[in-house]
């Protein structure tokens, strides 16, 4: 079974695909931005990414998501819920974790499935 690696550099790639599996990086927004700015962005590039790879938010399997605090937990659910729209939800997980640099507060990992 082929692997087609999507947007690869050096250390990482934004997106693997093997089989009809599509395995997304953790995707960050803008840093210094509002947790609602930052989880736009996110999910803006999560479906860009899963176009790409001929997949859709629609055949989300999993999401996992990271917050550098978590009393902004209600503020990023409220774009994630506005984007999910109530159907076709993934399983998630969502954490605290000090990310990559403070300026970042919200990482999300995602796998979704394609035809």
């Amino acid at each position: 079974m082929t692997i087609r690696r999507i947007e690869s550099g050096p250390r990482m790639s934004q997106a693997v695909v093997h089989g009809n599996t599509v395995y997304l990086a953790g995707q960050v927004g803008a840093p210094g931005e509002s947790v609602t700015a930052q989880t736009r962005a996110i999910l803006a590039q999560i479906e860009a990414l899963l176009a790409e790879a001929g997949s859709d938010k629609s055949r989300l399997l999993s999401a996992t998501i990271w917050l550098a605090d978590m009393a902004d937990f209600a503020e990023m659910n409220a774009v994630w819920d506005a984007w999910i729209d109530g159907k076709d939800a993934p399983t998630r997980a969502t954490g605290e974790a000090k990310l990559a640099t403070p300026d970042y507060k919200v990482e999300i990992i995602a796998i979704a499935a394609r035809d």
